[in-house]
């Protein structure tokens, strides 16, 4: 027998994700179609990934809340999992009418495995022939963000924002070494604009200061995509759904006009709400093991003589509290905090940073209840009434002195979505 042909390898495919703003009602999500069928027009094969409309994920979980106190984690993931197979299968409707073939694939179709940590599930695994053979028919795939399916054959969800990390993993493992995040804020800006008006746009940030960004609170990308990114070389270029600007692009590219051993501040991120809770009673061993089994990761942590006191990134009172008394631990709210990071490489060879960023607050009057910090990051928490303005005045002391800022470019080549009016900047977690 004479042995088969390899066959060509084909261009690897865009790889695009589109936020829930981004497909919010009919009428967006016709204009994303549009968007996506022009690459196709244009010779590209395209992959797109999305979010589910609008809030619809806060509803279906208000829906289980009104029936449970707490719901069954496994239940939650299949309930929640709907919301994007109702915007992939709309879109795919969408991009059919436009004179293209479109297929929408959820998690399971899609070759996504996860491990079965419902509610918080971790990417395990990609298998996309499915998404290739649908591609070489010349179909473009419309893949439900956000979720996958366990070893057992159940629906898993990846946590709050998984359809970057989605995307990001879907771009890996097709081979494509750039992702496009779609969302309704035209660019990563140096801090919250609707908190600090001026400021400012960045043309590209390196991956590890976006990954300090993402965990200070500058929800505009989730930090497991960022992670996600900089393991697989994966570059992000976050863009506008509603205009046609470049946006910014995250990843490791050298800046050619930079400084060398140049340390600057890249932005400030916030979150308005990081209460402080105290475990009485307990060992601190016991409260990171009852968090962890509910996907939950303990923060700053002090150690009392009667307790623990805590917080918890990214997680609602009721989860915290559902997580301890499931392993039989009392916890109450000490303090309503909220918290300011300062983003900053190499800010151990700068320690003046974090020397003028706590004197600024206490210029302003704003106390510190507690300071942690990392090779790039100083957090600091505070009363959460004073999260608003410890944002303005840090960014105004160690951002904003920087000459030249850059602006957003547009980018010709792609067409603007026609949607109707922009909505308002929103880079808050």
């Amino acid at each position: 027998m004479t042995a088969p042909q390899a066959r060509q390898q084909p261009t690897p495919p865009l790889v695009w994700k589109f936020g829930g703003t981004s497909v919010g009602d009919h009428d967006r999500i016709r204009a994303v179609a549009r968007r996506i069928v022009a690459a196709h027009q244009a010779g590209h094969r395209v992959v797109a990934v999305l979010s589910a409309m609008g809030r619809t994920t806060d509803q279906l979980v208000a829906q289980a809340h009104e029936l449970s106190a707490s719901p069954d984690p496994r239940e939650m993931d299949a309930l929640l999992a709907v919301g994007e197979r109702i915007s992939c299968a709309l879109t795919a409707m969408a991009i059919t009418e436009l004179g293209v073939p479109a297929i929408s694939l959820d998690g399971a179709q899609a070759g996504v495995a996860t491990d079965d940590g419902h509610g918080h599930a971790r990417l395990a695994d990609i298998d996309p022939r499915r998404i290739h053979a649908e591609l070489d028919r010349g179909a473009i795939v419309l893949v439900t963000g956000f979720q996958g399916v366990t070893c057992s054959g159940d629906v898993s969800t990846l946590g709050r924002g998984g359809s970057d990390a989605s995307a990001v993993a879907l771009a890996a493992a097709l081979g494509t070494s750039r992702c496009d995040i779609f969302t309704d804020v035209p660019a990563v800006f140096t801090a919250d604009p609707r908190v600090v008006p001026d400021a400012r746009p960045l043309t590209s940030v390196r991956t590890e200061e976006m990954l300090e960004m993402a965990e200070a609170g500058a929800g505009v990308l989730q930090p497991r995509a960022v992670e996600l990114a900089a393991v697989h070389g994966v570059e992000i270029h976050l863009r506008s759904s509603f205009d046609s600007g470049n946006g910014t692009v995250v990843g490791s590219r050298p800046d050619p006009s930079a400084e060398l051993e140049r340390v600057a501040v890249a932005g400030v991120g916030h979150r308005r709400a990081e209460p402080l809770y105290a475990a009485p009673g307990a060992s601190a061993g016991a409260v990171t093991s009852a968090l962890a089994r509910r996907g939950l990761a303990l923060g700053a942590t002090l150690l009392e003589a009667s307790e623990v006191r805590f917080t918890v990134q990214d997680a609602a009172p009721a989860a915290v509290t559902a997580a301890l008394e499931a392993a039989g631990l009392a916890v109450v709210v000490r303090e309503e905090l909220g918290t300011v990071g300062v983003v900053c490489s190499g800010l151990t060879r700068r320690p003046e940073i974090a020397a003028s960023a706590l004197d600024v607050l206490a210029a302003a009057g704003i106390e510190p209840r507690i300071v942690t910090t990392s090779p790039a990051r100083i957090t600091v928490h505070v009363a959460a009434a004073a999260v608003d303005d410890a944002l303005r005045v840090l960014h105004a002391a160690l951002v904003t002195d920087a000459a030249g800022a850059p602006t957003v470019p547009a980018d010709p080549a792609a067409p603007a979505l026609d949607s109707g009016t922009r909505p308002d900047l929103r880079v808050v977690a």
